[in-house]
């Protein structure tokens, strides 16, 4: 199975990877002239060829446009800014799953002073999300918002939207998937940070019509639910 790589544009049938990325591909993958890749522009994706390959820009040219693949449901996590390796480790598995986007959440909990260091790991999570995505060979990337507060995040639109709570009560999360799915919805997901959810914060999420879910009787660590409740949303809507 071919490689893919992700391109900022493609212009008059050719497309550029420069930088550290171009370094990448040339020192690590050891790409070569002539040799056959896939491309996407977050909008397309191509079968291209290798035109030429040096150690701070890769030049390919497109030799067709690839059918699209088929519609999947948009999934957005609205996750709680946790430790940052913990965080990005849950950024690139969820990116891998299939996540559409992630929308990292300032919760009342939230460790004091990630907020404000968020700010500048946007861009290498963005990086984090790229990477995964090559691996995974998905179509297109996943959006990674800037940092949110709690009760801007909750108002997040979408058909369907979980939050993950340990507070007894819940539904299990298999109960609660709706009957009907179809790759048109749009699902959301919420994960509380590591101290969980305030019950402010609980009356708020519930006000605004998210379902109290669970994945069980254990209490995970914040990162192993956000991957664990991603993975059964696509399994569930993968089979329909």
């Amino acid at each position: 199975m071919r490689r893919r790589f992700f391109v900022e544009e493609v212009r008059n049938g050719q497309a550029h990877i420069e930088g550290d990325h171009a370094k990448h591909l040339t020192n690590v993958l050891r790409v070569e002239v002539g040799q056959k890749y896939e491309i996407s522009d977050n909008r397309n994706v191509y079968l291209a060829e290798v035109e030429s390959a040096r150690k701070s820009d890769v030049l390919f040219r497109t030799i067709e446009k690839l059918a699209p693949e088929p519609a999947k449901v948009h999934v957005t996590l609205c996750a709680a800014l946790i430790k940052f390796d913990h965080f990005e480790w849950m950024i690139e598995k969820t990116t891998e799953l299939g996540i559409a986007e992630l929308v990292p959440v300032i919760a009342t909990r939230t460790d004091r002073g990630l907020d404000k260091a968020a700010e500048k790991r946007v861009e290498r999570w963005r990086r984090i999300g790229l990477e995964a995505s090559q691996q995974a060979r998905r179509q297109f990337l996943p959006e990674i918002h800037d940092a949110l507060q709690f009760r801007k995040a909750v108002g997040q639109e979408a058909k369907h939207k979980f939050v993950l709570d340990e507070v007894p009560g819940g539904a299990s999360m298999l109960a609660a998937l709706p009957a009907q799915r179809s790759a048109e919805d749009t699902v959301a997901l919420l994960i509380g940070p590591e101290g969980g959810w305030t019950d402010a914060e609980r009356e708020t999420f519930i006000a605004a019509g998210w379902t109290r879910v669970t994945m069980g009787a254990t209490i995970l660590r914040a990162e192993t639910a956000a991957i664990a409740a991603v993975s059964v949303i696509q399994a569930a809507w993968l089979v329909d």
